[in-house]
Order: structure tokens, then C-alpha cells, then sequence
């Protein structure tokens, strides 16, 4: 195996931890934006859900850069 191709796999399994700590934050923030919004905070919980939405497509952009990498 080449140091490129070492390099590609080691930064792929990093941006999958990255990843996965990124799927938490959103389900943490989930959570404290369902008991704000539960509790008539409802504008921090709409800023709480603008959060979620970037974590969101933030996500959906790694996950696609983490395929390229172990594809190539």
C-alpha cells in the first residue's frame, strides 16, 4: 500500500470519527431544542433547529468526502 493511499484511509477514518461526533451534536441539540421550544423558549428553539439543519447538511458533505476518499 502506497503513503498515499495510507494517508487517504487514515484521513478518511477521521473525518468518520469527525462524523460521528457531529451526529451526537445534532441529537444533543435535538433534545434541547424539543424541551426549549416545550418550555416557551420558542425562538431559541428556532435558533437551536437553524443549528441542526447545518449540522445536517454539514453531514450530508462529509459523508460524501469520506466516499471519495475510500474510493480512490
Amino acid at each position: 500500500m502506497s503513503d498515499n493511499s495510507d494517508s487517504k484511509i487514515a484521513t478518511a477514518d477521521a473525518l468518520t470519527l469527525l462524523l460521528h461526533n457531529q451526529h451526537a451534536l445534532a441529537a444533543a441539540i435535538e433534545e434541547v431544542t424539543k424541551w426549549l421550544s416545550e418550555n416557551g423558549a420558542s425562538s431559541v428553539g428556532a435558533n437551536a433547529f437553524a443549528a441542526m439543519e447545518t449540522l445536517d447538511r454539514n453531514a450530508q458533505d462529509i459523508t460524501e468526502a469520506i466516499m471519495r476518499l475510500r474510493q480512490s
